[in-house]
């Protein structure tokens, strides 16, 4: 606020001056040409007084003059509420004032390609949402169209059709909870449940669960080493599982036949630890990775929906891994493979 009140008054102080200069050489001219001598204290009583006159004067007339100009600029650009010039002096600096405007102008800028940005974003996640939902549901529509012109009357092509329809239906159903699922997370609006648990043990709970998609690619799922004890770490479980599932099966998705999939558990600082999901499939182009955690986004487009998946998978991953507070990493080379890694809240329930 110091420099802003010295810039206020500069105006009326420089003028004061000069006037006061001119009216107290023109009095001394004056007293001296009337009586031959003058008392100069006088003089100088008279200049002081002569000053502050001048000075109020000239401030208030500069004050009433600029103060309607530049706070019509400031209210129009919204720099300033109307009743911050009722407590505060107008400043008269015109470079201030045109610092202020510049700073403000950069502001908007900001914020409209802010909004371009999510424009932009809207906009595509609009049209991947109609996409992925567009398939299923077109798939549903033509199997029943087909049961109503006269497919029905076949018990075994009706059968057939309806399971069809069901899968449709399924993955319509699996899309909608991928999206209200990374809503919830996005907006902070789900709550983790915390508990201590084994990740070695949750892991090997997905192997099993995915041992036959593992299978159908000739794909091993393994530990790096055999685990002699047990690794305790607080987080949702429930959640961290759908981490390690998610992460899984996009390795057997994207993997080689006979290929395999690695999962090894490492400290990384004493009260934490990182998990690595390492496959030698596919790989992913470098120019690809910073958007992988997008929702919808895709590598290969086709390969991926022949594959099934929502397109959601990758990002839930990382929303989750965020709202625990912890970190994730991908490292990728094509035709070599894929390492994707998370950080966990190590437990004091561990063995030394």
């Amino acid at each position: 606020m110091a420099i802003q009140l010295r810039k206020s008054y500069k105006f009326a102080l420089r003028s004061s001056l000069l006037a006061t200069a001119f009216i107290t050489a023109f009095f001394v001219f004056v007293i001296i040409n009337a009586q031959g001598s003058i008392d100069w204290w006088l003089a100088v009583i008279f200049a002081l007084g002569c000053f502050i006159i001048c000075f109020i004067i000239l401030q208030i007339r500069v004050e009433r003059f600029i103060y309607r100009r530049i706070k019509k600029i400031y209210d129009d650009v919204s720099l300033l509420e109307s009743s911050t010039f009722s407590s505060k002096p107008v400043i008269t600096d015109m470079k201030t004032l045109t610092q202020e405007i510049e700073k403000f102008a950069e502001g908007k800028k900001i914020e409209i390609d802010t909004l371009k940005i999510r424009e932009e974003y809207r906009k595509d996640f609009l049209g991947n949402v109609s996409h992925e939902l567009k398939t299923p549901l077109f798939t549903v529509q033509g199997y029943i169209l087909t049961l109503l012109d006269g497919a029905m009357k076949d018990k075994k092509l009706r059968e057939k059709y309806l399971q069809r329809a069901s899968k449709g239906v399924e993955r319509l159903i699996y899309i909608v909870k991928d999206l209200d699922l990374i809503t919830k997370l996005e907006v902070g609006g789900l709550k983790l449940e915390r508990e201590d648990f084994d990740i070695i043990e949750l892991i090997q709970n997905v192997f099993d669960l995915l041992e036959m998609k593992a299978a159908q690619k000739d794909i091993t799922l393994t530990f790096d080493m055999e685990y002699q004890d047990s690794i305790y770490v607080n987080a949702d479980r429930e959640k961290i599982q759908q981490v390690v599932s998610n992460l899984l099966v996009n390795s057997i998705k994207y993997g080689h036949p006979n290929g395999t999939t690695e999962v090894s558990i490492e400290n990384l600082i004493k009260n934490k630890v990182i998990i690595r999901v390492t496959d030698n499939g596919e790989g992913i182009p470098k120019e690809h990775i910073p958007r992988l955690f997008e929702r919808f986004y895709r590598v290969d487009q086709s390969g991926s929906r022949s594959e099934g998946g929502s397109g959601l998978g990758l990002s839930i991953v990382k929303h989750i891994i965020e709202a625990h507070g912890e970190k994730i990493y991908v490292e990728s080379e094509v035709d070599v493979g894929s390492e994707f890694s998370f950080t966990l809240e190590k437990t004091e329930n561990n063995a030394s």
